[in-house]
């Protein structure tokens, strides 16, 4: 026979398991539950959210041996003039930003940055640029990157930006306006986009 202290051990035995399991089967429902409200937010987290949004147009004024200069001459393709670079020239550039199409309009911005003729034909150039912006109720930095054509409209992605364009997307489009002298003007759009997710917004 089994005596009562072999019977005592065996359930105070099977009573411990029995608690550990229901601890384990607790302990597995909380991890569960907490696994569930952080990887499936809400449905509505970020519907019925409108994109802010942002549309401006600035000019831009180029001056040649002023504001831009031909760092290394291209080896191939056409000469220098007012709408070719032979192709590999490296040129830099800071060209003032203004309000309207007149150079003598307020300014509120810089373009600075760097392009490469990449076309023999010495029409497109592989432009990299930051523009630096202050207006009345807007202030900080856009940077793009893209394919420039001077004769012609090009769209250029907007890859960065700072302060009131904080996590801005978009694109800015350059057109040229006026190639006649030493200075060239483009007409310069913006389409600017802030993501759902953006901390820092401009104020409207």
């Amino acid at each position: 026979m089994i005596s009562s202290s072999v019977l005592r051990s065996t359930n105070i035995a099977m009573d411990f398991s029995l608690r550990h399991c229901i601890i384990v089967a607790l302990l597995l429902l909380l991890l569960s539950n907490a696994a569930s409200s952080t990887s499936s937010p809400p449905a509505s987290h970020h519907h019925n959210q409108n994109l802010k949004s942002l549309h401006f147009t600035l000019f831009q004024h180029e001056t040649i041996n002023k504001t831009g200069y031909i760092i290394v001459n291209g080896v191939a393709g056409p000469g220098v003039t007012q709408t070719t670079t032979p192709f590999g020239t490296l040129f830099v550039f800071q060209d003032p930003l203004t309000v309207t199409a007149n150079r003598s309009s307020k300014i509120v911005g810089t373009a600075q940055g760097t392009s490469i003729t990449s076309s023999l034909d010495g029409l497109q150039s592989l432009s990299i640029a930051k523009i630096n912006l202050k207006m009345k109720e807007h202030v900080g930095s856009i940077s793009i990157v893209g394919v420039t054509h001077n004769t012609k409209p090009a769209d250029h992605p907007v890859v960065g930006g700072t302060a009131d364009f904080l996590f801005v997307q978009g694109y800015v489009t350059s057109s040229p306006l006026d190639l006649n002298g030493l200075t060239v003007t483009y007409k310069i759009e913006f389409h600017l986009y802030w993501p759902p997710y953006a901390v820092s917004k401009p104020s409207s």
